[in-house]
Order: C-alpha cells, then sequence, then structure tokens
C-alpha cells in the first residue's frame, strides 16, 4: 500500500509544486530523503567545514539546485562557503539593521516583488537609478544583492520555482561602474554564478543605455549558456510587461501595487529572515582543497582573446571618459 503521508517537507509544498518538483528536478520523497542523508554523512566526514547548518531546508537549497545530484550539490556547498570566506566584506554580515545596508534597501534599489509570477516565481526589481553610487560603495551594493538572495533561498516554494530578475539600468552613472574594482568584480560575477544555488529562470533588462550594451553581450558571453539565452533586453516599460505579470510590477512599472508597499513588505519578510541569515556567518569553509576546479576557469581558450579582467577594465576606462546628464 502507498505510504500517503506527508514529511515536513511536503507540507511547505502545494501539490502543484510538488509536481513541478518531480518534473523539473527529479524530487519525491524517497530520493529527497536518501539525498538528504547522503548529504548529512558527507558533511559529518568532511574536515575541511566547520559549523554548517545541516537542517533540510539548508541543504535543500543546493539539492533543488542541482536537481539532486548529490555531488554537484556537495561542490555548490564548498563553493558557496568559499565565496563567503573569499569576500567576506562583501557576503557577510547581512543584517537588515546595519543602517548602510537598510538604507540601500529602503531606497528601492533591490527588493523582492510580494507577487509571484504566473509560474510561482519570485520576481526581484532592481532599479540602479535608486542606488546612490556617490554615497554609498561596491560594497554596500554587493551586501544588497547577497542579502536579498539569502533571504530568497530560504524559501522552500523559491528552490524549486527560481526567481526572475527586473532590472531597470536608467540612470546609471559612471560612478556605477567605477565603484568596482574590475579584478573583484570579474571573481564576484564568475564565483557567484557558480557558487549561489538559485534557479535563475528568466533576466530582463530595460532601459539600457547604448554605452552599456556592448558590455551586456560581453557578460552574456562569460555566463553559463542556459543563463545567458534567459536574458532579455527590452526598449522599456511597456515592451516588458508583454512578457511579465503585470501584477508582480511595482505600480512605477506598469503594475498595480505602489513600490513602497512593495519594499515595506519585503522589509517585514527581511526581518523575519534575519536571525537565519545573520547565523550563517557561524560557518566555516577550512580549506578549499574539496573544491573541483574548472579548467575553462583556470585557462583562457586562447592566449589571442583578452581576459575577463582586462575587458572589466577597459568597461571601466570607457566610463571613466564619458559624461552623463
Amino acid at each position: 500500500m502507498k505510504d500517503t503521508t506527508l514529511d515536513q517537507n511536503e507540507v511547505a509544498l502545494t501539490e502543484r509544486l510538488l509536481q513541478i518538483a518531480k518534473m523539473e528536478l527529479r524530487e519525491d520523497k524517497c530520493t529527497r530523503d536518501q539525498c538528504l542523508e547522503q548529504f548529512r554523512n558527507w558533511l559529518a566526514k568532511n574536515e575541511d567545514v566547520q559549523n554548517v547548518r545541516i537542517d533540510d531546508n539548508f541543504l535543500l537549497r543546493f539539492l533543488r539546485a542541482k536537481k539532486f545530484s548529490v555531488p554537484m550539490a556537495e561542490q555548490t556547498l564548498l563553493k558557496f562557503l568559499n565565496l563567503r570566506r573569499s569576500f567576506p566584506h562583501l557576503s557577510t554580515n547581512l543584517d537588515i539593521l546595519d543602517a548602510s545596508l537598510n538604507d540601500v534597501i529602503t531606497s528601492g534599489y533591490i527588493f523582492a516583488s510580494p507577487k509571484r509570477d504566473r509560474n510561482g516565481r519570485r520576481v526581484v526589481i532592481i532599479n540602479a537609478h535608486h542606488f546612490n553610487a556617490k554615497q554609498y560603495t561596491a560594497v554596500e551594493q554587493a551586501k544588497a544583492h547577497f542579502l536579498t538572495y539569502e533571504c530568497l533561498m530560504e524559501d522552500p516554494h523559491t528552490q524549486v520555482t527560481g526567481i526572475v530578475h527586473i532590472g531597470d539600468c536608467s540612470g546609471v552613472t559612471a560612478a556605477h561602474v567605477t565603484n568596482w574594482n574590475p579584478t573583484e568584480f570579474a571573481r564576484v560575477f564568475r564565483w557567484g554564478e557558480q557558487s549561489l544555488p538559485l534557479r535563475h529562470k528568466q533576466i530582463h533588462l530595460i532601459n539600457v543605455p547604448s554605452t552599456l550594451k556592448w558590455a551586456l553581450d560581453f557578460l552574456k558571453n562569460r555566463v553559463n549558456p542556459k543563463i545567458g539565452s534567459r536574458i532579455n533586453v527590452f526598449t522599456n516599460h511597456k515592451e516588458m510587461q508583454k512578457t511579465i505579470d503585470n501584477e508582480c510590477l511595482p505600480l512605477e512599472m506598469g503594475g498595480t501595487m505602489p513600490q513602497k508597499e512593495m519594499i515595506e513588505l519585503w522589509m517585514q519578510e527581511l526581518q523575519k529572515k534575519r536571525d537565519l541569515i545573520v547565523r550563517l556567518d557561524e560557518m566555516r569553509l577550512i580549506t578549499d582543497r574539496g573544491i573541483q576546479r574548472r579548467s575553462s576557469y583556470n585557462n583562457e581558450k586562447s592566449s589571442q582573446q583578452p581576459t575577463f579582467v582586462s575587458q572589466i577594465e577597459s568597461i571601466e576606462g570607457s566610463f571613466r571618459k564619458l559624461e552623463f546628464d
């Protein structure tokens, strides 16, 4: 007789989400239980990590992102910890009570819409013109992103369905680009794609300045081809609204709920998850010897091609010469 009881992981998901998890992630109770056990056994024996969370929800973020391939989930966890160890000034101390970080979030630079799209995905709104690049640096900017993603990764629903990004590039200035050290940007950009267990379903960009389009094309060619194919560039809000559910958008972008209300709800969500996110800093990666390296990331495909860092430096140099209104 088939066991119809639900474990706590299934209780957190609706019947529709369970179907999505089964179809897209190969997830069911048997697979989930076996993989969680294997994951915990590996962690218990691993001397390269310390104080790593072993609760179902934390481990499932990695298993779901890698469609329940335990070896791939283990690698992603190690890379996740290595990212935090290598860039602690950008990815740790993600406390919403920090005055600067709180100000960046409440200003409307980055927040998640309280309304999911028709596919159940969270929609992350990014407004470049709301980030004061003269007052804040790349540190506050990066922390705002990491805080947003950490909060979203705690949600089992979002672990299954993924997220959609909407970036409004209007108001981008030279300071937004030159705030970043090009070498550090290149590494964080590259490592972040490999290390954060997020399912990036769509990336929609609007109001992209002509001076940024060639840089965007360059970045699209450097990310995972699957993610690159999901990047869409629109000339205005109306064009984008044909692709995304309007209810997910703030009123200012053609939706129904004022952006201010969306931000207030997002702040409440961040505050509820604050303790979980702050405690992530207790985890440690002692050594990165267990991380498998991609040869393509260690060597350029051709010695004739400029490196990722050199091209980013070219972008930065170009922006230093530009004048913005």
